[in-house]
């Protein structure tokens, strides 16, 4: 582990990000408060505890030729006749060498509970490839879920991105470096927003080894960091950050990024929440632990999850 006040990047949660003594005083959630600190596993445990009853899953369709370069889509099964749901778009986290989608249906029934079709991507992981190839996937992901809106008659005006920690940093890299979007024939002009959990913005230089191999440290560019990409035509964004974070400093990157979007003319919200560590944010989208903090409800005010008349 390194200095955050360094690099503002530490791999995982490790033994002294904990979720605390109230998380644990929870009935029936001390599993699975616990097992997210270890990554996927706890994600497993909310995975558990949650209903499919509110959407219908399309899993496992490619994206690409790699077996990494596939995706989930959670359709509502609500959705008033006549209207278009919005669409999520959304990364996990992982130090860039671990993740798999099936580890956060917790996320997708977050989001099609409410309406919104989520799409749950994985993505090829260092060392196998580096971050640029990385970047590639997150936008080709995002470009074959644009050419399928008309599938789940999704509505084309309200396509946003969303990550946690590393996939924080691939949905920004995919909202604010054009050049990923535009190997499609688009631009991050198409999205109508981003969000970022905790996310890896600025962190070099770069002492963990796993992230030095996905980032060929010492020979790190610095367009490997989304804060180089801030534009004035960056799209809307939504940053939420714990208030204490052990394993992405929010200093640095949440508060960091923000204020760079917004010295940019770029409309913006930052969010910190004291309740939760760097991997209970992203928990805290499932139902056992929406108590922890408001995580869902501002995505959803963010994304506006109210249907919208077919043009």
């Amino acid at each position: 582990m390194h200095d955050t006040n360094r690099s503002g990047f530490r791999d995982l949660a490790g033994p002294g990000d904990a979720p605390g003594p109230r998380l644990a005083r929870r009935t029936g959630l001390l599993a699975a408060g616990a097992a997210m600190l270890s990554g996927c596993s706890g994600t497993r445990v909310l995975d558990a505890l949650v209903s499919d009853a509110s959407y219908d899953l399309r899993g496992g369709t490619a994206y690409g030729d790699d077996a990494r370069q596939k995706l989930d889509v959670y359709v509502p099964r609500s959705v008033p006749t006549g209207t278009r749901p919005a669409v999520v778009v959304f990364f996990y986290g992982g130090s860039w060498t671990r993740g798999e989608r099936a580890d956060y249906r917790f996320v997708g029934e977050a989001m099609a509970s409410a309406g919104v079709i989520a799409v749950v991507a994985d993505y090829r992981l260092s060392p196998q490839v580096r971050w640029d190839a990385i970047a590639r996937d997150g936008a080709a992901a995002v470009a074959w879920t644009m050419a399928h809106l008309e599938d789940w008659g999704a509505d084309p005006r309200r396509v946003f991105v969303m990550g946690h920690s590393a996939g924080g940093w691939l949905a920004a890299m995919v909202a604010l470096d054009g050049r990923w979007l535009a190997a499609h024939g688009l631009a991050p002009a198409r999205l109508a927003g981003w969000v970022g959990l905790a996310g890896a913005y600025d962190f070099l230089p770069i002492g963990d080894p796993e992230v030095r191999v996905a980032f060929g440290w010492p020979d790190t560019p610095p367009a490997s960091q989304p804060v180089t990409h801030v534009s004035t035509g960056a799209p809307r964004t939504l940053l939420i950050a714990p208030e204490s974070d052990r394993v992405v400093d929010p200093v640095r990157n949440t508060e960091g990024l923000g204020a760079r979007l917004r010295a940019a003319g770029v409309p913006v919200t930052v969010r910190r929440h004291p309740k939760v560590n760097h991997a209970t944010l992203v928990g805290a989208l499932a139902g056992p632990l929406r108590w922890l903090a408001p995580v869902r409800r501002e995505v959803l005010d963010f994304i506006d999850p109210r249907t919208q008349p077919v043009a």
